[in-house]
């Protein structure tokens, strides 16, 4: 007759066998391959400050020559020209240089540039080699054609780039090709803007896709190679200079914060949905979409017509925004042209980053209704406003707080910027799915979740949910009393029968058709043989004091839903079984604790019982 036990033998042969013992249990999983990684990770971040440069320069090259006529690669705005109603044909021109790049050249020069990135992080963090000299090309010509778009998008694709590439030479995973990915991508950020922890936040918020020491490591490194290096090519930051601001503000100034972040939230709304009804409204015109960014093109000659200083990157406007030298007027239509040339231009597939056409939107916000919140110095609420559109529209608080800082140095603003930055995200993580960045990504048969999370099954354990009222077949029962052993055990409704020997260990297993066809060869005749002689070698079992994550990855790897459990020493001796079923209690778990509502506690259990007492009249 079956015991009633339960007992598996150690794994052989699985890379899973030994790792997760208790002793062998940590914090991080992070191993020594990190440091060889972040040595790589250096060098892509000293080229990636070069290649940022590069683009910098390029940009001003391809400005003066659009708008001045002339050769040279200062870094100017094209609000100065003198070219008139003419303005209105010189995006029309970079925007068919373009089009023409991108049908080609490579597909994927269009867009921001980050949702680029993540969609070769998802693809195995493979990007053409070609893209690394492509991308910051046509960005360059759009932005220096009078498009409305930052450097930040395409230096971080075109980083990102140069780290794939170095990554493809290399005998890597996946996930080490990625993280060296996003070292030059954030190296590059790190370098265009002198905002290296920014740069390390937006890769862990956006990119990565993780918080782990063997990707958070290397990247970081990167992008603080990025930023000496960037000192002696470019110059120490801060990129906007800005007054002195109040480091207390009082509970009004923090109220007008709140109301900032809440504009600033409904903004990043109105802009994510505005930039993909454009896209989809390209998307219904009869032509092929290389002829797209020609009409964006001719949008965004119009409004530069309009407001130049809608025009190119616009640093200098942003600048203005944080001195307090615009009046309302001038910002209202600042932030009218800026968005409706963006929207458009952006949905037309064109090349151009995100974050310094939303710096200069925030800041115009802020400084509009300045006009009606406590005075507490100038450009205060541009800067509050553009740290919180950054966290409104890229789900990026901590990058957006960050980023203003380092773009500003003006660290008495970090409890406003905490306060706007977290109600504009708060505002479109409820109204929206999706972000500006990871629509695009879904558009395209991908799907990423920002929340991150330990998963239960990583800190539940075998013996938790094991079950241990199972059936169990000595190895010395005999062929002639399989078929009474079938007959007791149906009650138990189990596929998998481990095999035991005097002494409790695991000798193997057997399933359930293993039995029913040994039972009928031995119906009519005994050959003698026992159970023990037949049995299967387990090619996977289990340890009660390993994680549940092992044991999902060895059935994974094994093929099986079914595993003994067995002591984690040379007894092997059984104590139970582990299936599929009983690791979904662990998501079971979690889910209850996501939904379940229940009062702990009450009133009159937190008071005394004579507090309840009835006093004498």
């Amino acid at each position: 007759m079956p015991n009633e036990v339960s007992s598996t033998q150690p794994t052989k042969g699985s890379r899973f066998e030994n790792e997760e013992a208790p002793s062998a249990l940590g914090d991080f999983t992070t191993t020594w391959s990190v440091i060889p990684l972040s040595l790589v990770a250096i060098g892509i971040g000293i080229l990636s400050a070069f290649v940022a440069l590069a683009l910098l320069r390029l940009i001003g090259l391809f400005t003066n020559l659009f708008f001045y006529q002339r050769w040279n690669s200062a870094f100017v705005s094209p609000a100065g020209h003198h070219l008139g109603a003419t303005v209105i044909l010189v995006p029309v021109v970079g925007a068919l240089i373009i089009g023409f790049m991108a049908r080609y050249g490579s597909e994927r020069i269009r867009g921001h540039g980050i949702p680029e990135a993540i969609e070769s992080i998802l693809s195995g963090s493979r990007i053409e080699p070609r893209v690394a000299f492509l991308k910051p090309l046509s960005s360059a010509i759009s932005i220096g054609s009078g498009g409305p778009f930052g450097a930040e998008g395409p230096i971080i694709m075109t980083g990102g780039a140069f780290g794939s590439t170095v990554a493809q030479f290399m005998h890597l995973t996946s996930s080490e090709r990625k993280t060296l990915l996003v070292a030059g991508a954030a190296g590059g950020m790190s370098a265009t803007f002198a905002s290296p922890v920014a740069a390390v936040l937006l890769a862990v918020e956006l990119l990565l896709f993780e918080w782990k020491p063997r990707s958070l490591i290397p990247v970081a490194l990167a992008s603080a190679a990025a930023a000496v290096t960037r000192r002696y090519m470019i110059g120490l930051g801060p990129l906007f200079a800005v007054p002195t601001h109040p480091i207390f503000i009082g509970p009004k100034g923090l109220l007008g914060c709140v109301l900032v972040g809440l504009l600033a939230g409904a903004l990043s709304a109105l802009l994510t949905v505005s930039v993909y009804a454009a896209e989809d409204s390209f998307g219904k015109l009869p032509i092929h979409w290389m002829w797209w960014p020609a009409f964006g093109g001719l949008v965004i000659g119009i409004g530069g017509w309009i407001s130049p200083r809608a025009l190119g990157v616009g640093y200098d406007s942003i600048e203005a925004l944080l001195q307090g030298g615009m009046t309302v007027r001038v910002m209202l239509g600042l932030l009218a042209v800026k968005w409706i040339i963006w929207s458009v231009s952006l949905g037309s597939g064109t090349s151009g980053g995100v974050l310094a056409p939303l710096l200069m939107m925030g800041g115009a916000l802020g400084g509009v209704v300045a006009t009606v919140l406590p005075n507490e110095g100038a450009g205060f609420w541009p800067l509050v406003s553009m740290g919180a559109i950054l966290g409104g529209t890229m789900r990026s608080p901590f990058t957006g707080v960050i980023f203003a800082l380092e773009l500003t140095h003006d660290v008495t603003v970090l409890l406003p910027l905490l306060v706007a930055a977290v109600i504009a995200h708060g505002f479109t993580v409820l109204t929206l799915r999706r972000s500006i960045l990871t629509e695009k990504v879904a558009r395209r048969g991908y799907h990423l979740s920002r929340e991150y999370a330990v998963d239960p099954l990583e800190i539940l354990f075998v013996r938790e949910v094991m079950q241990t009222n199972i059936a169990v077949l000595p190895a010395k029962i005999l062929g002639k009393d399989i078929a009474r052993f079938l007959y007791a055990g149906h009650r138990h409704g189990q596929q998998l029968y481990p095999v035991v020997d005097e002494e409790g260990r695991l000798a193997g297993v057997l399933t359930r058709g293993d039995l029913n066809r040994f039972a009928q060869e031995h119906r009519t005749e005994d050959d003698g043989r026992r159970i023990g002689e037949l049995v299967r070698s387990t090619p996977g079992t289990a340890y009660p004091d390993e994680p549940l994550r092992v044991v999902v990855y060895r059935m994974a790897e094994t093929g099986l839903t079914r595993l003994p459990v067995v002591e984690r020493n040379s007894s092997r001796k059984l104590v139970g079984m582990v299936s599929l079923d009983d690791l979904l209690k662990a998501r079971v778990r979690n889910l209850e604790a996501e939904r379940r509502r229940e009062r702990v506690l009450t009133v009159r259990q937190f008071f005394p019982r004579r507090f309840w007492r009835r006093r004498p009249n």
